[in-house]
């Protein structure tokens, strides 16, 4: 690091708008400087306040950024996830501040065509908040509390990418439902899992669920709700569609997967999470021309 911010760093160790000049600095040089420094900048002014309502009498406010500075810092951090999770844990400004804007730009960077879409009904929100979203966008569910797919036991985990397709939606509704715009992503592969095979992981969000024919259908058939599980990602309850018998024939068309071993839920706010058992690539082949 260059000796002159060395020596800024140094006289200006108590100023925390200054640090926030210099993190910003830092960060155009080098975002993986910028990104330990970020954190180290917070954790030495801010301690985790757990009760913390942002009173005139809260150490939050004291020298406290702006929700500018903020997004700058961050924007310079290509929205890290990471990083915008880390700093939700301060206190409840800072959560919120997360909630409405870090995740909303994550997501927006991350999927700007999917996020466009999702927001043209003329919502300036997404349906369980765009910190569930940011979290759909990047972590494989897994399954490892028994309450879903009590066949396997793999983890939940976080991906580098993935890609989420308007398209293969459809092949997750039944005919009269294909209105609806449903992104889904591709199967995340935990290959040679025992007796259970290839297993695959796949996530998904409707657009507008409240409006969507899904959801109609759904109450009119009065589906139940699973008991105890609820969304990995909002932490709402959820739907089984095999179930309710609402698992077209499409799907493990789409998946690569076998027939009889698809299964997935959606929860109150349109988010869906599933499981199958792929088949082998020749099959899988075999079946997307029969598609």
């Amino acid at each position: 690091m260059p000796s002159y911010l060395v020596h800024k760093l140094d006289i200006q160790l108590q100023d925390t708008k200054s640090w926030c000049v210099i993190v910003i600095f830092v960060g155009l040089l080098n975002q993986e400087i910028g990104s330990l420094f970020l954190l180290l900048v917070w954790t030495m002014i801010l301690t985790k306040q757990y009760r913390c309502i942002h009173s005139s009498s809260c150490q939050c406010t004291k020298g406290h950024l702006s929700e500018d500075v903020i997004f700058l810092v961050f924007q310079q951090l290509n929205w890290n996830p990471k990083l915008i999770a880390t700093l939700s844990c301060v206190c409840k400004w800072f959560d919120d501040l997360a909630k409405r804007v870090l995740w909303k730009e994550f997501c927006k960077t991350r999927a700007p065509k999917m996020m466009l879409d999702l927001q043209s009904s003329g919502s300036h929100s997404v349906d369980g908040n765009w910190r569930a979203l940011g979290k759909l966008l990047i972590y494989c569910s897994g399954c490892s509390g028994g309450r879903l797919f009590n066949s396997v036991q793999i983890p939940g985990h976080f991906v580098y990418r993935t890609r989420f397709s308007r398209t293969s939606g459809k092949s997750f509704l039944l005919p009269q439902c294909r209105t609806d715009i449903l992104y889904v992503s591709d199967p995340c592969e935990h290959l040679d899992q025992g007796d259970e095979g290839d297993v695959g992981f796949f996530r998904g969000v409707f657009k507008s669920f409240l409006l969507s024919k899904v959801r109609k259908m759904l109450i009119d058939r009065a589906a139940k709700l699973h008991p105890t599980a609820v969304c990995p990602y909002c932490k709402a309850k959820l739907w089984d569609m095999l179930q309710a018998k609402m698992i077209p024939q499409s799907a493990s068309c789409r998946l690569g997967a076998y027939e009889d071993c698809i299964e997935y839920y959606v929860c109150l706010n349109g988010h869906m999470l599933g499981i199958c058992t792929l088949l082998p690539l020749s099959d899988s082949e075999e079946a997307s021309e029969s598609e």
